[in-house]
């Protein structure tokens, strides 16, 4: 049984504490942008794309921030805003919020199977022969105990996973610069950044390799949003939010660009291939085995960071849909230590699927590339979601923009730009038969989610707690508005 707390009196009932302090959002916030599609899926949008995988990167990032600088300023609109399923149920009614918020879950618990496939998958290179049902459990096990315990100890986490892929990728930016200065060479050729272009130009597959390089990259910044779903647990979210996310240009042109032009100017594009870590590749022809060993230890913990992300991020979408009236009453409880325990045990539990997964399938390759484009195209409709609700807040909640400190560069035109590069990726997914079938499959999902909101929206419980809601987002909205009246006299 959940207690209804009025909005007068936010501190009666148990709620999520602000404990994520700058250091945890920032790096969070990097962990989002850094997943393991850089450093596992690389490969094979190298050998898709050649070199102007690099204009790929650059052009994903470039919209994304734009997803994000919108996101930023919604969430700051009403700080009783938990996440952008939130804004969405507020802005552009309770069916947004529903559908966004089981998508998003939905999208991480996805994302979750495919880090435990990876999981799996470097265990067995590392310790061949080692059952692939042992790591995906231990993994499981050993995030579902970091995160029973506190929001600190999710962020702490977080923050030294991120760490390690930092300093992993600053090792490997460093170790190629050095190569490609002191005039390495091995059976590949020399260590040159001519060989950027000295192998069929910058489009070496013309335009549909540059196509190709979309498919895959697009994975690898699934998580640049989850800085959103901090929110609620996180200090001074007005200072903070906005730090972390207008650092994410920087963050993509360092991180990504700046890697793969290493990579590709130690080792010629020509040899890189689908399902081998390049990373792991360049250390290796460095003769530093031992870093490759580190490496494929570092890609382990990229893989555990996102599955910790997600299980984070998917039991505060459940704990904020259950608020709301659109998810089991008891996934709203909070355990003593104020995290959402049921809805931490539901997202576990799912996560076990790929261990299911990866014997069901033909090989961890084609899994991984299954449920990672699945996972794509319904992100894809949550940054579409956070779009269409900044255009119902220019709409409906003018005054709001206007006091806003952090208003989305652009405005109105830079959405529709960013639909139309949506509309673009998902192009692309049709052109190969792999992501078609994955692309074809995925509207299942958003029938059976149809389907439950369907028999939901006229339930008298649902609609109270989304009325509840409302009034809590109101007396937030006055409070603020007194304030701004406040601070203009």
């Amino acid at each position: 049984m959940t207690i209804q707390r009025p909005p007068s009196a936010p501190v009666e009932a148990p709620h999520l504490e602000r404990q994520l302090s700058n250091r945890h959002i920032q790096l969070i916030a990097i962990g989002g942008a850094i997943g393991t599609g850089l450093f596992m899926g690389s490969g094979k949008t190298i050998s898709a794309a050649g070199p102007s995988v690099i204009f790929v990167y650059m052009i994903i990032g470039f919209m994304l921030f734009f997803v994000m600088r919108a996101m930023g300023e919604l969430l700051l609109s009403n700080l009783h805003y938990k996440s952008f399923s939130d804004f969405a149920a507020d802005l552009l009614g309770p069916w947004a919020g529903f559908f966004t918020g089981w998508t998003y879950w939905f999208c991480w618990v996805i994302t979750g199977i495919a880090d435990v496939i990876a999981i799996a998958g470097y265990s067995q290179e590392l310790w061949p022969g080692l059952p692939l049902w042992i790591p995906g459990l231990v993994t499981v096990a050993i995030l579902l105990l970091l995160n029973l315990t506190t929001v600190k100890a999710f962020g702490e986490t977080e923050f030294w996973f991120a760490l390690i892929k930092i300093i992993a990728i600053a090792a490997l930016i460093i170790v190629g610069l050095f190569m490609i200065f002191s005039g390495f060479s091995s059976d590949a050729g020399p260590a040159t950044f001519s060989n950027l272009w000295s192998h069929g130009g910058f489009f070496p597959n013309e335009f549909m390799g540059f196509v190709a390089g979309f498919q895959i990259a697009v994975f690898a910044f699934v998580g640049i949003e989850l800085v959103g779903t901090t929110a609620a647990e996180a200090k001074d979210p007005e200072k903070n939010l906005p730090r972390a996310i207008n650092s994410i240009p920087i963050r993509v042109l360092l991180f990504y660009v700046g890697a793969l032009i290493i990579l590709m100017s130690v080792i010629p594009w020509t040899q890189f291939a689908a399902g081998h870590s390049p990373f792991i590749a360049m250390f290796s022809l460095a003769g530093l085995g031992a870093a490759a060993t580190v490496v494929n230890l570092v890609v382990l913990s990229s893989a555990m960071s996102s599955a910790n992300s997600g299980i984070y991020s998917t039991s505060r979408m459940v704990y904020g849909l259950a608020q709301e009236g659109d998810a089991p009453v008891r996934f709203g409880a909070l355990s003593r230590r104020k995290v959402p325990q049921n809805a931490l045990f539901l997202s576990c539990v799912l996560l076990l699927a790929g261990v299911v997964l990866m014997y069901a399938g033909e090989n961890i390759g084609k899994a991984f590339e299954m449920v990672t484009t699945v996972s794509a195209v319904c992100f894809v409709f949550v940054w579409s979601i956070i779009l269409a609700s900044y255009i119902a807040f220019r709409r409906r909640r003018p005054h709001l923009h206007a006091a806003s400190k952090f208003k989305m560069p652009g405005g109105i035109p830079m959405v529709w730009a960013v639909f139309a590069f949506f509309a673009f990726v998902l192009w692309t997914l049709t052109t190969q038969p792999d992501t078609l079938t994955a692309l074809l499959v995925t509207p299942i999902w958003f029938i059976i989610l149809g389907a439950a909101w369907f028999v939901l929206r006229r339930r008298p419980a649902h609609l109270a707690r989304y009325q509840a809601f409302k009034d809590e987002l109101q007396s937030e909205q006055d409070v603020a508005g007194g304030r701004q009246a406040v601070d203009s006299l």
